[in-house]
């Protein structure tokens, strides 16, 4: 069916439904789009801003499983060079953003290929394991040409190995599972409807990313277990859905309860030169933490003790976690002119000293406490990455 446009040119009435994103591009007095390409970016920026959860109880002890599609579907070339080298590529940057702001975490992955499920790497709170595992998986698959991505995946071989080890977490933590999706069929052993729902029980949220379009399973997974769902539309939007679950969700727990730690201090080698067994990697090696209650020795922290099962963490690890618990609020926008007009008389960002009146925005971004302004992406790094005001830290020193 043919509908008119504005133009009196014939179109299809399907490309009705496609935005011409070429038409929001603006050109300035000088011919330049830059100003209307900021203006784009600013928005998308602002929209990250306001997706943070204000006053909510959140779950920072974080144990994560990400099931990665290994099939022959991540070996489509929609995203370059290919699904899986991308994936592997983005979830690099993603384990180190992850652990740099949730400290306390932990992260495993796990890999489904040929109707199996398999580990790629153990539940650890150290990023370096991780990212040396995606590093040999991405070699893997770019010496045999992908050949290695084959056969389909298995749901719920994935979250069944997953809940193996998720149910055994102490009932204060965060149980998650995140399914990053590439086929639109999954090769189950038996009903997977019923692993749901022992998903379910054990208190684990799901949450899928599809690469390639909505499945109704994944689908039903995301809304029983109370996580979420999405499809990516391009590499740019993938990584904004990855990066939605660095920030600790919203705590299903309703009781409040006591967390008992250990605080092991680290014994260098040169101290202790008696060899033992770390009880994690069950690997014979010289120094290292021993949980204060039991005396096991342990190469990494975060990690709960197999003996005595004592939470042990380092105090720098729990003083990082403090943000999540007191977020920086939310800066006031107004109009530079209006800034002006209240007596402001400050011309440059307070942190990068950017010039706000020859710059792109018409607007700053004000602390509420110490009223100091702020460009847009200092706001967007103070609340995202640094978690305090320069303004407000500048005023208590001079105190």
């Amino acid at each position: 069916m043919l509908i008119m446009d504005e133009d009196n040119e014939k179109a299809y009435r399907w490309e009705g439904d496609y935005e011409k994103t070429w038409e929001a591009l603006r050109e300035d007095d000088s011919g330049s789009l830059q100003a209307s390409i900021d203006a784009e970016i600013n928005k998308a920026k602002k929209r990250r801003l306001l997706k943070k959860q204000r006053k909510v109880r959140l779950g920072m002890m974080r144990h994560i499983f990400i099931v990665l599609d290994m099939s022959q579907a991540m070996t489509d070339q929609d995203l370059k060079p290919n699904r899986a080298l991308v994936v592997l590529k983005v979830l690099q940057k993603f384990v180190e953003n992850f652990f740099d702001q949730n400290p306390i975490g932990q992260l495993g992955f796990i890999i489904t290929r040929a109707k199996r499920a398999e580990s790629l790497s153990e539940m650890s709170g150290t990023s370096q394991s991780h990212i040396k595992s995606l590093m040999k998986l991405s070699s893997e698959i770019t010496a045999t040409n992908a050949k290695s991505c084959t056969g389909e995946p298995s749901l719920q071989n994935s979250l069944e190995l997953a809940e193996k080890t998720l149910k055994n977490m102490p009932s204060h933590t965060s149980r998650e599972v995140v399914v990053i999706m590439g086929s639109l069929t999954s090769c189950d052993p038996s009903p997977i409807y019923d692993t749901i729902e022992h998903i379910k029980m054990q208190k684990i949220r799901c949450s899928v990313i599809g690469l390639s379009a909505e499945v109704h399973i994944c689908r039903h997974l995301a809304n029983e277990t109370g996580g979420t769902f999405g499809v990516i539309l391009d590499q740019t939007h993938f990584v904004d859905l990855l990066n939605d679950h660095i920030d600790p969700p919203s705590g299903m727990a309703t009781d409040s309860s006591l967390i008992k730690m250990g605080f092991p201090q680290h014994i260098p080698p040169h101290e202790n030169g008696k060899v033992s067994m770390c009880m994690s990697t069950k690997q014979f090696s010289v120094g290292g933490y021993y949980c204060p209650q039991c005396q096991s020795k342990y190469s990494e922290l975060p990690v709960q003790c197999e003996v005595c099962s004592l939470t042990l963490v380092s105090a720098p690890h729990l003083a990082r976690s403090y943000h999540h618990l007191f977020p920086l609020p939310q800066f006031s926008e107004i109009q530079y002119a209006r800034y002006v007009h209240q007596g402001g008389r400050e011309q440059n960002c307070f942190s990068c000293l950017k010039n706000l009146q020859k710059g792109s925005e018409s607007s700053v971004h004000q602390c509420n406490k110490c009223k100091t302004i702020f460009c847009l992406d200092c706001n967007v790094f103070m609340h995202v990455t640094l978690h305090c005001c320069p303004g407000c830290i500048n005023s208590r020193c001079e105190i």
